[in-house]
């Protein structure tokens, strides 16, 4: 009989690259050996979009008749990024294994940034230094079909922010932007609901330049201009990029409860109209850089660690107060379920502010309310660390706050997850913005029984003790059986 021929495993691309980042932390700085592996993920996935599109423009059927598949336009029509013919993943793969390997890669960035003004001083370029040599790049060549990784806000906070903002037109910002994933996820909506993507336009401004460089990356991947994400060392208080930006929406995560955020440098800036942030934490530093960039009818909805809604530290409170009766721009307040971010433990929850509350044509009259969310019973658990929002989770919450801020919305209050709050409410609680505090409990069952009730757990728990006692009886049989 044959001997059956052994299967070969694989190893996914996320596994090949790790173990080549670790190789590489060997021969290079620990600062740099990132920049090498992002790198080769960008090559990877705008090479495998680019094949795709490319064979359909070379089978040239339907609207495809007649197409040019070397023709950059075909290309930049489906939003699908154009590889140079040497820039490409399957060529660079050919030459894998030989010495000039390093050098090639280079050049292929380098005809990238040559095509993409863009992208210019972004991709890395030192692969042809000795301590990188063929063999670490030749793992890359056994890489199949997956496609780069990308670091980024929880992608159903994301989609939750941005569905119910709703960013079909005008500009967005982000100035606290990471890897880009507010950017995208906001074309994504606009392509969804049959808008056009060329309405929106984004701004950015991100500190560290890793993943500034990440974010170029992940927007040239999807055909997204990133022309105004810019990128300075010093930071969004220090050295805001875009001073003279009024946006039509924000939606931003900012790091939380930041306290080296050169506040003592900035303590009469014009930016603090509303209180002078705590030099120990930036959180109200970013809610009055936030609305410092809205423009007269702009809308924010932006992530901050949940003890924002309470503190009283440091005029924090004073500030919250003013935002609430003086600013009048606190539309909506959600608590977020825990276990949502990977990356920390630190509760969180969404503000959505509005500068157009009373005059608006589009939305009612609510500059007497906010709307208060209690999602902390949504999502569930896709590990025992981690949770997600469902899309029928996003539905409900989004829903709840359009049919309350919207025109002809039919709204209600649901006990123990939503309430509209009359802000003399808010003032009697002292401004503390803890939906918990308005939506109270959730109404109990109408022909609750307690007696009967506990009469069914009781017998519940005394099945179990019996349960117990039947298999201790059935171990220590077994054990008696055992020959010593």
């Amino acid at each position: 009989m044959a001997r059956k021929p052994k299967e070969i495993k694989t190893d996914p691309l996320e596994v090949i690259l790790w173990k080549a980042a670790d190789k590489l932390r060997k021969n290079i700085d620990a600062a740099e050996y990132k920049h090498v592996v992002l790198g080769l993920i960008f090559l990877k996935y705008i090479s495998d979009s680019f094949e795709s599109h490319y064979e359909l423009l070379k089978a040239g059927e339907g609207e495809f008749a007649g197409a040019d598949p070397e023709d950059k336009d075909e290309y930049t029509a489906y939003n699908v990024f154009f590889v140079p013919e040497l820039a490409r993943w399957n060529y660079l793969i050919s030459k894998a294994k030989l010495p000039e390997i390093g050098k090639l890669i280079d050049d292929a960035m380098e005809l990238i940034e040559a095509g993409n003004p863009q992208l210019k001083g972004v991709l890395p370029k030192v692969y042809a230094r000795q301590n990188l040599d063929a063999t670490i790049l030749g793992e890359f060549a056994l890489a199949e079909g997956k496609q780069g990784g990308q670091f980024y806000t929880p992608k159903s906070i994301v989609s939750l922010l941005v569905n119910m903002l709703e960013p079909y037109k005008g500009r967005v910002f982000d100035p606290c932007c990471g890897s880009g994933g507010m950017f995208v996820q906001s074309e994504k909506f606009v392509e969804a609901h049959q808008g056009n993507i060329d309405d929106i336009s984004i701004y950015g401004q991100e500190s560290n330049q890793t993943t500034w460089r990440l974010a170029k990356m992940n927007l040239a991947i999807r055909g997204i201009n990133s022309e105004h994400v810019r990128w300075n060392n010093e930071g969004s208080f220090l050295n805001d990029a875009h001073k003279d930006l009024k946006s039509d929406f924000i939606i931003a995560n900012p790091p939380f409860n930041v306290s080296d955020w050169s506040g003592e440098q900035l303590r009469g800036d014009a930016r603090w109209q509303y209180g002078i942030p705590p030099a120990g934490n930036a959180n109200f530093a970013w809610m009055q850089h936030f609305l410092y960039h809205l423009s007269p009818k702009g809308q924010a909805g932006v992530v901050l660690a949940k003890g924002a809604l309470t503190s009283k530290s440091s005029g924090e409170g004073d500030i919250r107060a003013a935002l609430v009766k003086d600013a009048n721009v606190i539309d909506c307040i959600v608590n977020l379920p825990a276990k949502l971010f990977l990356n920390t433990q630190i509760p969180a929850a969404l503000w959505f502010m509005r500068r157009d509350r009373e005059n608006s044509s589009q939305y009612r009259d609510r500059s007497k309310e906010i709307l208060f969310i209690d999602a902390r019973n949504l999502g569930h658990l896709i590990n025992r660390r981690t949770k997600v929002l469902s899309d029928d989770d996003i539905k409900t919450i989004s829903d709840t706050y359009h049919n309350w801020r919207n025109k002809g919305g039919d709204y209600q209050d649901i006990a123990g997850f939503c309430a509209s709050a009359d802000i003399n409410e808010v003032a009697e609680l002292d401004y503390v913005l803890t939906p918990g505090r308005y939506v109270g409990l959730a109404d109990e069952e109408d022909d609750f029984d307690f007696k009967e009730r506990f009469t069914a757990l009781k017998a519940e728990f005394e099945a179990q003790l019996e349960e117990e006692t039947r298999l201790n009886k059935a171990i220590a049989d077994n054990l008696a059986k055992v020959i010593l």
